[in-house]
C-alpha cells in the first residue's frame, strides 16, 4: 500500500495532500513547486507533459518480488511491509516523471491549507500540471485554496507511519532517548522506567493517571474525534448537502448562491453510506480476483518445476536413446541436447516472466485494497466522498486488468518432442525431432456444393485416412471476375453459405486447413456459376412497420394512408435486371412508387424523397420521375388494376428505365446508375401489389445437397 501513500512528486509520504480536478493528489507544498506562470493563462504544451514522461515498472528481482506473492491476497493490514526511506527524486516510484519549473523554487514549507496568510502568494496566471494523468489547469484567484485537502488520506498516512515496528522512545530522555515502558493517557507522554520514577511518581494527583503499553497508547493517541468540514467556497459554513451532479460535498449556503442550486442534492450521511457500500461491494470483486492471481502464481510455480521435472526426464530419455548408438550419434546427441536445453529455457522464461508480471499487478491490487479499506474507516463523511469516486473507478478499473486470459499460463509444461530411434546407423546424420506436420490439403465433396440465386454453398473434408491435427478451414474465392482471391470464412466447420454474390457470374473456390505448425496446401479449385435470373421476395426484415405482407412475401400493402417503403431481399450491382410488379388494388387514386433504392434509404417518405432511392411515382393518369425529391419527366398515362409495372435496371449502361404494361414510360429515367440498388416499392392503404416472380432458379454443380449445417457469410462488393 506504500505507493499509495506516496506523492508523485516528491517520493516521499503525502503531506496536507491536495485533491486535484482529476481526482489525483499532490502536497500541497509540491504543488507550489510545480507551478508554471503562463503569460495568456494558457496551460504549458501537452508534450511537455506527456512524450515520455511515463515509463514503465522496472521490475525488481523475482525473489523480491515473492515477497509481495506470499503475503495474503485478501483483506489485510500494511503490517508486513517495510520500506526503505525515501527523498525527493524527479521519478517517482510509480514510473512517474515530474517536471518541475524552470525557475527554481525556495524550499517547501508546508503550512495549514485554507490560511493563504501563511502562503506567499500565487502568481498570475499560474498553470497546474497533474503529475499523473499531465490534465493542466489554470488557477483562479483563490489558487492552491481552491483544491480541498484529502483529510481521509492525511489520516491514513499518519496511522501507517504510527504502525511502523519501530521501538517507542522515551520523550523525556536528555541525551540518548531509551525504549518506552508506559504511556500516561492524561499526560500523553511516554516513559521508560526510570524517567516515569523520577517524573512520574504515583503518588499525589499522579496517582489516579492511567498508564497503559506503549503499543496501546500508539492507538490512543491516533484516536481522534471527527472533524468538521468546511466549505473551500464559504469557508464559515460546514459541509452538509452532497450535490449528485457535481458529485462533491456542499454547504446550504452553495445551495442558495451557488452553481449548486438547481442541482439535485441528497443527505451527506447518506451518501456517505452508499458509497461505502459501493466501495466494499467494488473490494469484494477485486478479492476474489487477487485471490485467483494467487491460485494462478501457485499454478505458475508448479508449472516450473513440472517444465524442470518434465525436461530432466526428456534430457535423460534423450541421452539413453542416442548412448544406444556409436559415435557418430554421440555428435548428433549434443545437437539434440542443445535443442532440447533451448525449449527448456525458453518454458522456464516465458512462465518466469508471467509470474513476474502478475507478482506485480497482485502487489499493487494488494495495495490498493489495503488503502481502500483504510478510507473505509474513516469517519468523515466530506473527506470520504471526495475521493470515493476515483476509488470506485480505480477498484473497478483494476478488477478488469484481471479479465479474461490474464490468469491463463502463456506455456504448457510439456514438451512436444518425440525422439524416433527407429532409423539405422547410416542415417544417424539425418536424424531430427518428429515435428507435427502442416494438414493436407482439403477434398471438396462436390455432391454438397451448389448454386442457388446469387449463393454458393461449399463443402469440403479431409482426406482419408489422414491423421494431422487440424485447427481450422480458410475458404476464399475470387471476385466472380477473374480476380485475385480473397479469404471470406475462417473456422472449424466444413460447409459455408456465401450469400451476396454477383448474379450470372462464375466464382472460383477453394479451401486450406491450418493447424499450430502452419498451414497446408489448397484443395482443387472449383468454379461455381450463379444464376442468371435473380429471385427475391419483399423483406418483411428491413420494411417499415405498417407494411403488410402475404402471399409468401410476394405481396404487400400498407396500414397507413402515409406512403412506406419496403425493399427486394436481394441487391444488384452487375449485370441486367428486370422485374414486374401486377398493382392489385387501386382506390381513391393515390400515388404508388416504383424503382430501386440504398440500404440505407428512408421508410417512412414516398420513395424518392430521399437522395438514397431513384423512382417513378404514378397515379391513374400520369407518372413523374423523382429522386432526392426532385421531380422529372411528367409522362401521360398511369396505373388501374391489373396494370403491369416493369423496372429496366442496367448496370452495363448504367441506366434505369420504368415500363406500363410492357411499354417504356417517359425516356430513360435515371443514367450513371452504379453501386448496390435493391428494388423498392412504397404504397398507402389503397394500393396492393404483388411481384411476378421467375422460375427458381438452382444451379447445382452435381446434385443439390441439403447441407445439415450452414455458415452464411456476405461478402464486401
Amino acid at each position: 500500500m506504500e505507493e499509495e501513500l506516496k506523492c508523485p512528486v516528491c517520493g516521499s509520504f503525502f503531506r496536507e495532500p491536495i485533491i486535484l480536478p482529476c481526482s489525483h493528489n499532490i502536497c500541497l507544498a509540491c504543488a507550489r513547486n510545480i507551478l508554471v506562470q503562463t503569460p495568456d493563462a494558457e496551460s504549458p504544451q501537452s508534450s511537455r507533459a506527456s512524450g515520455s514522461g511515463v515509463s514503465d515498472y522496472d521490475y525488481l528481482d523475482l525473489d523480491k518480488m515473492s515477497l509481495y506473492s506470499e503475503a495474503d491476497s485478501g483483506y489485510g493490514s500494511y503490517g508486513g511491509f517495510v520500506s526503505a526511506p525515501t527523498t525527493p527524486c524527479q521519478k517517482s516510484p510509480n514510473g512517474v516523471r515530474v517536471f518541475p519549473p524552470a525557475v527554481p523554487q525556495p524550499p517547501p514549507q508546508h503550512h495549514l491549507l485554507g490560511h493563504p496568510g501563511s502562503l506567499p502568494p500565487i502568481p498570475r496566471n499560474s498553470c497546474l500540471t497533474c503529475p499523473q494523468c499531465h490534465r493542466s489547469l489554470i488557477l483562479d484567484e483563490r489558487g492552491l485554496r481552491g483544491f480541498a485537502k484529502n483529510r481521509v488520506l492525511e489520516g491514513v498516512v499518519d496511522r501507517y507511519q504510527q504502525s511502523k515496528t519501530a521501538a517507542l522512545k522515551c520523550q523525556l530522555c536528555e541525551k540518548s532517548p531509551k525504549e518506552a515502558t508506559v504511556m500516561c493517557e492524561q499526560c500523553d507522554v511516554f516513559y521508560c522506567d526510570p524517567c516515569r520514577l523520577r517524573c512520574h511518581p504515583p503518588r499525589g494527583p499522579l496517582a489516579k493517571h492511567r498508564l497503559v503499553p506503549p503499543a496501546q497508547g500508539r492507538i490512543s493517541r491516533r484516536t481522534s474525534p471527527r472533524k468538521i468540514s468546511t466549505c473551500t467556497e464559504h469557508e464559515l459554513e460546514n459541509l452538509s448537502m452532497y450535490c449528485v451532479q457535481c458529485k462533491m460535498p456542499v454547504c446550504y449556503q452553495c445551495l442558495e448562491e451557488g452553481k449548486h442550486g438547481t442541482h439535485e442534492v441528497k443527505a451527506l450521511g447518506a451518501m456517505w453510506k452508499l458509497h461505502k457500500g459501493q466501495l466494499s461491494q467494488a473490494l469484494n470483486i477485486l478479492s476474489d480476483r487477487a485471490t485467483e492471481a494467487k491460485e494462478f502464481l501457485v499454478q505458475l510455480r508448479n508449472m516450473v518445476q513440472h517444465i524442470q521435472e518434465n525436461g530432466v526426464e526428456f534430457e535423460a530419455c534423450l541421452v539413453a536413446q542416442c548412448d544406444a548408438l556409436i559415435d557418430a550419434l554421440n555428435r548428433r546427441k549434443a545437437q539434440l541436447l542443445t535443442r532440447v536445453n533451448k525449449e527448456h529455457e525458453h518454458k522456464l522464461k516465458v512462465v518466469r516472466d508471467q509470474i513476474s508480471h502478475c507478482t506485480v499487478k497482485l502487489r499493487q491490487t494488494t495495495g490498493l485494497m489495503e488503502y481502500c479499506l483504510e478510507v473505509i474507516k474513516e469517519n468523515d463523511p466530506s473527506g470520504f466522498l471526495q475521493i470515493s469516486d476515483a476509488l470506485i473507478r480505480r477498484v473497478h478499473v483494476t478488477e478488469g486488468q484481471w479479465g479474461k486470459g490474464t490468469l491463463t499460463p502463456r506455456m504448457t509444461s510439456d514438451f512436444d518432442l518425440t525422439l524416433d530411434s527407429g532409423p539405422l546407423l547410416q542415417t544417424i546424420h539425418q536424424l531430427d525431432f518428429i515435428q507435427m506436420k502442416v494438414p493436407s490439403a482439403p477434398m471438396l465433396q462436390l455432391e454438397e456444393c451448389c448454386t442457388i440465386n446469387n449463393s454458393a454453398t461449399l463443402s469440403w473434408k479431409q482426406p482419408p485416412l489422414s491423421t494431422i491435427a487440424v485447427d481450422g478451414y480458410i475458404l476464399e474465392l475470387d471476385d466472380g471476375n477473374g480476380g485475385q482471391f480473397r479469404e471470406v470464412y475462417v473456422g472449424t466447420e466444413t460447409i459455408c453459405t456465401v450469400d451476396g454474390l454477383h448474379y450470372n457470374s462464375t466464382y472460383m473456390s477453394r479451401v486450406k486447413a491450418f493447424n499450430a505448425s502452419g498451414v497446408g496446401q489448397y484443395s482443387k479449385t472449383l468454379a461455381m456459376q450463379t444464376s442468371e435470373i435473380a429471385w427475391f421476395t419483399f423483406d418483411p426484415t428491413s420494411a417499415h412497420p405498417d407494411i403488410i405482407l402475404s402471399n409468401d412475401n410476394l405481396t404487400v400493402t400498407c396500414n397507413s394512408y402515409d406512403d412506406r417503403v419496403v425493399m427486394g431481399n436481394s441487391g444488384f450491382s452487375r449485370g441486367v435486371h428486370y422485374w414486374e410488379i401486377t398493382v392489385d388494388r387501386y382506390d381513391n387514386h393515390p400515388d404508388p412508387a416504383f424503382g430501386v433504392a440504398r440500404v440505407d434509404v428512408l421508410k417512412d417518405v414516398m420513395l424518392g424523397k430521399d437522395d438514397k432511392a431513384w423512382a417513378m411515382y404514378v397515379d391513374n393518369n400520369r407518372s413523374w420521375f423523382m429522386h432526392n425529391n426532385s421531380h422529372t419527366n411528367r409522362t401521360d398515362g398511369g396505373v388501374s388494376e391489373e396494370a403491369t409495372v416493369g423496372v429496366l435496371l442496367d448496370f452495363t449502361r448504367g441506366i434505369l428505365i420504368f415500363l406500363i404494361n410492357d411499354e417504356q414510360q417517359g425516356p430513360v429515367a435515371f443514367e450513371g446508375i452504379e453501386g448496390l440498388y435493391y428494388p423498392a416499392v412504397s404504397l398507402n392503404r389503397n394500393v396492393q401489389v404483388t411481384w411476378k416472380q421467375p422460375p427458381n432458379v438452382e444451379t447445382p454443380l452435381h446434385q443439390p445437397g441439403s447441407p445439415q449445417r450452414r455458415n452464411t457469410v456476405t461478402p464486401t462488393r
